[in-house]
């Protein structure tokens, strides 16, 4: 993998999930910090959490994908979060320590956005601002939404999961794209004002045109998931469970 001479490091950047049944709580509430969720539905994130022992995956995968970015590239990584150990602010300040200068960032959403990216822009920007005029610079990478790489993994786990599916059923399968859902005001004012917003749905549906294209399918859906805030807040929809249940009347046997 070519990289400048100019960049001395890597800085994966991600959300953060617990790893234990004691850290779910303190980490919803670092997720929800300032957006006034009520705890009941905290609460009820929190069963969800447990009923999978209480650990997030997000963490073990970005691990896996630092162990292959080094198999491509000399710099050395680093490894931050949002909302979870180990917290970027402190990642900063290892660079710091370690004498880097400027390192590139790869923020591990493929979206625009404030959530997918702007937010992560803000992480960058504390991060940089705890550690005082000594941190590196950092230069977050693009997103990467369109990918072809991005697109051609996504379109080879859809062939994947369609192969595994019974006969009788695989070739009356829906496939079903979904997203993290956002509040349809946050995604009305994402993007620049001249392009009208909407960047994070646009760009979610983007994808999932390459991938289908890829694929050779001209029938799907994009769908959403995980809403949480205020339940008087309208989300983008239709949420993936709503929508399973209107397939499943419509006597779609199978989705992928």
């Amino acid at each position: 993998m070519g990289v400048p001479d100019t960049f001395q490091a890597l800085l994966v950047l991600s959300f953060g999930g617990p790893e234990g049944p004691e850290e779910v709580r303190p980490f919803l509430e670092n997720v929800v910090r300032g957006r006034g969720v009520p705890p009941e539905r905290l609460d009820v994130v929190e069963e969800h959490y447990r009923h999978v022992g209480g650990v997030s995956p997000i963490n073990a995968r970005n691990r896996e994908l630092i162990v292959a970015i080094r198999e491509r590239t000399e710099l050395p990584i680093y490894f931050g979060n949002r909302n979870w150990h180990p917290l970027v602010e402190d990642a900063v300040a290892q660079l710091t320590r370690d004498g880097v200068r400027r390192a590139l960032v790869f923020a591990t959403s493929a979206y625009g956005g404030y959530s997918a990216c702007r937010q992560y822009d803000e992480d960058i920007a504390h991060a940089r601002a705890a550690v005082g005029a000594a941190a590196p610079e950092l230069v977050k990478l693009r997103h990467f939404f369109d990918h072809p790489t991005f697109v051609a993994v996504n379109a080879d786990a859809v062939r994947v999961a369609r192969a595994g599916l019974p006969d009788h059923v695989r070739d009356a399968a829906r496939v079903v794209f979904t997203a993290h859902s956002v509040p349809v005001a946050a995604d009305a004012a994402a993007g620049p004002p001249a392009e009208g917003g909407h960047r994070y749905s646009c760009q979610v549906a983007e994808a999932a045109r390459l991938v289908a294209a890829d694929l050779g399918l001209t029938a799907y859906d994009v769908v959403w998931q995980s809403r949480s805030g205020p339940p008087q807040v309208p989300w983008l929809a239709p949420d993936v469970l709503d929508h399973l249940d209107t397939l499943h009347g419509a006597g779609v046997p199978a989705v992928v």
